[in-house]
């Protein structure tokens, strides 16, 4: 049995061929970049027609290599907190507001949960306009006709392609509207939301399986067969892609954005294990809740500095990299695309400090990703307070498999913690297959230490070395 893996990202859309033990096949792999309309007041949105296309595209580039012949099962990384709003034909009343939007206000004169402390505990989130208590209100105040009902992008789009397209437990966690622990929707959050059960989408049961429609199945005959698993949401995959699925074992990611999360074992109905005030906690699964902090920055800040700071290419920029000493050239705030929840720093509190007419475009790139650094090192420590005991970290995304500074960086700012890097790029959607075939308590001997590399950091460099 093959799986197909599918990876809905923010940047970008991937599709990839996995065997039976979740190991990727070699050039099994489809990709498609997908833009997200950025602007300065807060937007983050992506176009749902485009991004399905997409989708679509990867799906046709597969089954044309003959990739999908004996793909039984599909599973699905999605991006959380997403939202658009339909009307009473399904149709979007609206761009897909993705979680780098920043906009959704709190409604004026709603005076938030009764008790937050307990609002926390029992979602996992605050009332912020990241989850859906804050930004429904405000996409229905300003859809051009009536909202019939909220989906999130992956529900759109599976919905185009699936008999049925109900709402994963994971994904409906970040929507900040779910009881974690009943696993259903939360009634003071859906009354902070101003949206009734049937606005929503419904949730999938544990043993959920879908199907493709049949004029999807006669495009793409070699899935007519195949089971659609229910979603994850990408970063609690993420976790289990790289073998952190013990409390003790914390994943850091950076990809677009960047987390630091940790896996427990909660099934349903089970009592909730703390959660520290400013850290989120969300579904994997049925079984399984993840805990951590989640941050606007991670590869973004490569691509803007790449951008517009005319920095040295490839070897180049390593070779000048390693001359800069890993708590970074300047004292950079990496905020540039605002907080993610609980905090509510808009986009745009990004800062530089300390430059000066001998300071070099690198050292301005190492102090945003050093600063990234000294971000995650704060809120981990908080996270170990979770399991009350030390924790080894697991580096994983293309932004630090793609910059060994960095990884010495993180090594630095998280010392005296083991730190270990996976370097596989497709660790959300090995992570998605893992949890589509049960296998999550597997995660750490199929994905675990035999798949990465420790990570030691190097002697400081001399400062008289430093770029110019």
């Amino acid at each position: 049995m093959n799986i197909l893996a599918l990876d809905l990202g923010t940047s970008s859309v991937r599709g990839l061929v996995l065997d039976a033990d979740a190991d990727p096949l070699p050039g099994a792999l489809a990709r498609r970049k997908v833009r997200v309309h950025v602007t300065d007041d807060g937007a983050g949105t992506l176009d749902s027609a485009g991004y399905l296309a997409c989708l679509a595209a990867c799906l046709d580039e597969l089954a044309e290599g003959g990739h999908l012949k004996d793909v039984e099962l599909v599973a699905v990384s999605a991006q959380w907190h997403s939202v658009v709003p339909l009307d009473a034909a399904g149709a979007p009343l609206g761009p897909v507001l993705t979680w780098l939007d920043t906009r959704p206000e709190r409604p004026a004169g709603v005076a938030g949960p009764t008790d937050p402390a307990a609002f926390h505990r029992r979602t996992g989130t605050w009332w912020h306009r990241c989850y859906w208590s804050v930004r429904l209100p405000w996409l229905r105040e300003r859809a051009p006709a009536p909202v019939a009902r909220f989906t999130g992008l992956v529900e759109y789009a599976l919905g185009e392609l699936l008999d049925s397209a109900p709402m994963s437990v994971s994904m409906a966690s970040g929507t900040g509207l779910l009881d974690l622990r009943t696993m259903d929707w939360d009634a003071e959050a859906c009354e902070l939301a101003g949206v009734r059960r049937g606005e929503l989408p419904d949730l999938a049961p544990m043993d959920w399986r879908g199907r493709l429609r049949p004029e999807h199945a006669r495009r793409w005959p070699q899935l007519a067969h195949a089971r659609w698993a229910a979603p994850v949401g990408d970063g609690a995959a993420s976790n289990v892609g790289s073998g952190c699925v013990d409390p003790r074992r914390v994943a850091v990611t950076v990809g677009t954005s960047a987390a630091v999360r940790l896996v427990q074992r909660v099934p349903a109905g089970a009592e909730l294990p703390p959660l520290p005030e400013r850290l989120w906690r969300y579904r994997v699964d049925h079984e399984h809740v993840v805990t951590g902090a989640a941050y606007s920055s991670g590869g973004n800040l490569f691509a803007w500095a790449n951008r517009e700071l005319r920095l040295p290419r490839g070897p180049q920029l390593e070779a000048a990299l390693a001359r800069v000493p890993p708590e970074g050239g300047v004292v950079a705030n990496p905020r540039l695309g605002g907080d993610r929840p609980p905090g509510l720093a808009p986009a745009g509190a990004g800062e530089l400090r300390g430059l000066s007419f001998s300071t070099s475009a690198v050292e301005i790139l190492a102090g945003l990703m050093s600063g990234l650094c000294r971000m995650i090192a704060d809120d981990l420590t908080v996270l170990e307070s979770v399991v009350d005991a030390p924790v080894d970290v697991v580096l994983g995304g293309g932004a630090v498999t793609a910059s060994s500074w960095w990884r010495t960086a993180f090594v630095a700012a998280l010392a005296p913690r083991p730190v270990r890097h996976r370097s596989e790029p497709e660790i959300g959607a090995t992570g998605a297959a893992l949890v589509a075939l049960g296998r999550v308590a597997e995660a750490q001997r199929l994905a675990g230490p035999g798949r990465t590399e420790e990570v030691t950091s190097p002697a400081p460099p001399s400062r008289s070395g430093a770029p110019s």
